[in-house]
């Protein structure tokens, strides 16, 4: 990459007061400083680049209800939800920035130090974007500061912004100031913006913005209709990064799980914004390990592959999707005994999700046919119900069966409890069903054939009027039909 050597990056910090502050200079820059006639220089002569004909974006009435929801669960209140700011990797490179799941699902927007302030108004809020303005011309920022325009791209301008999100803007370098003189209860989303929070420290408390943070979690519950659209398009494109992996498999096997890793990373950069979490790319005995994202191990002919991933679209709805499957084409005797089972017990969690069950059902559902199973081979001493209530089927089972989908991998986890795990399914919601049987390679209580088997199979499931529709139906899950889906992958891959 190229290095401004001119100057000091800008950092949330310093952003606030760049426009009165001259821009430091890089410590080992090779240009010593900035003349006058060259900074006079850089003012002018640029063409006017203001975007006339914007249009609202695509979910712009969906925010707008959301935040309506919000004003009224909160009457009276000053409420402050910021997108956070960039975080440092190493020295003078950030992290790719990725806004509160709070702040993009009320707004839309997606820009650092962005804060969405709802300002109590007569029977309800008045609402308020704070951004940054496009990079001051004036003193140089645009083309010396790190975060300038001619280092890291054009920002909107407000008016633009104005256009885009449906909401009045203005300028968040005003805002710290501001809040500081602000009277009245305030709410603020807390963990994503030191300086917004230091501005409100003697305003808010703990508890009241923890029922905030926690009523903008259950809110997400019950996905509306864009939202489903967006978490098909993410199922989708998963679906296609899945196809993309099996054609490989040739360069995996010649290389490590770093090759299925990049393969499916590829397919969520060019359809998406990114994968939604980090890959699972576990080849062998790694498939055991619940959370391998390592994915530098050997893809062996005759190993199986759980490979857990999901592509997040350009709105952050991610999908979360886990297939097991054969290297070589075709499960040996032991493998598919387990995975048959793993696909019973999902058969089983799928058919309990239905409007007015209880969000459990699923789980007990799949961990019954598991610990029937795993009784019947001999691996614990039954009766089942024994089993079950002492829980000693989790040595092999190991994690709960599922949990809510959204703009969160694991969404909606400040719900609380009684809204969420003990609670009710409705129409909307979405959520996975991944059981899974985990045999560790040290395990001596199992027949050495058991040993580094692990199987899951996870697909993302939408609760309808009428029963659930598994918006990852388009992946095949029965074994002898992975079979004939991979045959059918790789022979469509080599014509």
């Amino acid at each position: 990459m190229t290095v401004a050597d001119e100057l000091e990056p800008a950092t949330p910090e310093n952003e606030a007061t760049e426009a009165e502050e001259p821009i430091k200079q890089r410590k080992n820059g090779l240009y010593p400083g900035v003349s006058d006639e060259l900074a006079e220089n850089m003012k002018s002569g640029w063409a006017d680049t203001e975007l006339h004909d914007l249009r609202p974006i695509a979910q712009a009435a969906e925010t707008a209800a959301r935040r309506a929801a919000l004003s009224a669960r909160f009457p009276g209140d000053r409420l402050v939800i910021p997108s956070g700011n960039l975080k440092t990797r190493s020295n003078d490179t950030e992290y790719p920035f990725r806004a509160s799941v709070e702040y993009a699902y009320l707004t839309g927007n997606q820009t650092e130090d962005g804060v969405l302030v709802l300002e109590p108004k007569g029977e309800g809020h008045e609402a308020t974007l704070y951004l940054l303005p496009r990079s001051d011309r004036e003193n140089g920022d645009f083309w010396l500061s790190g975060q300038g325009e001619l280092w890291v791209g054009r920002r909107h301008s407000l008016t633009e912004s104005e256009k885009l999100y449906g909401i009045p803007v203005s300028d968040v370098r005003e805002l710290a100031d501001s809040l500081r003189e602000a009277t009245g209860p305030v709410r603020v989303v807390r963990g994503h913006d030191a300086g917004i929070e230091a501005a409100l420290t003697d305003k808010v408390t703990a508890e009241r913005d923890e029922e905030l943070r926690v009523f903008l979690s259950e809110a997400r519950l019950v996905k509306d209709e864009f939202e489903i659209g967006e978490l098909q398009k993410a199922v989708d494109s998963t679906v296609r990064g899945f196809e993309d992996v099996v054609r490989v498999l040739d360069k995996a096997e010649a290389t490590s799980e770093r090759y299925i890793e990049g393969t499916f990373f590829l397919r969520a950069r060019v359809e998406g914004n990114d994968v939604g979490y980090g890959s699972i790319c576990a080849a062998g005995p790694h498939a055991t390990t619940l959370h391998w994202v390592r994915n530098d191990g050997a893809v062996r002919s005759g190993d199986l592959l759980l490979l857990d991933a999901g592509v997040e679209t350009h709105t952050y709805y991610t999908a979360d999707v886990t297939r097991t499957l054969p290297i070589n084409g075709r499960f040996s005797e032991i493998q598919r005994k387990i995975y048959d089972a793993v696909y019973d017990a999902q058969e089983a969690g799928i058919a309990a999700v239905q409007p007015g069950g209880k969000y459990r059902d699923f789980h007990d559902a799949a961990q019954r046919v598991l610990t029937e199973r795993l009784v019947e081979w001999g691996l614990v001493e039954g009766p089942v119900e024994r089993v079950l209530e002492l829980g000693l089927q989790r040595r092999w089972t190991l994690h709960g069966t599922g949990h809510m989908l959204g703009m969160d991998v694991h969404d909606c986890a400040a719900a609380r409890v009684e809204t969420y795990v003990d609670g009710t399914l409705e129409p909307g919601m979405v959520l996975t069903v991944e059981p899974g049987l985990y045999f560790q390679a040290d395990d001596l209580t199992v027949p050495e054939e058991y040993r580094g088997i692990g199987v899951r199979i996870e697909d993302d499931i939408l609760v309808t009027e009428n029963g659930n529709r598994n918006l990852s139906a388009a992946l095949p899950r029965r074994s002898d039909e992975v079979e004939l889906w991979m045959a059918s992958v790789k022979g469509a891959g080599q014509s």
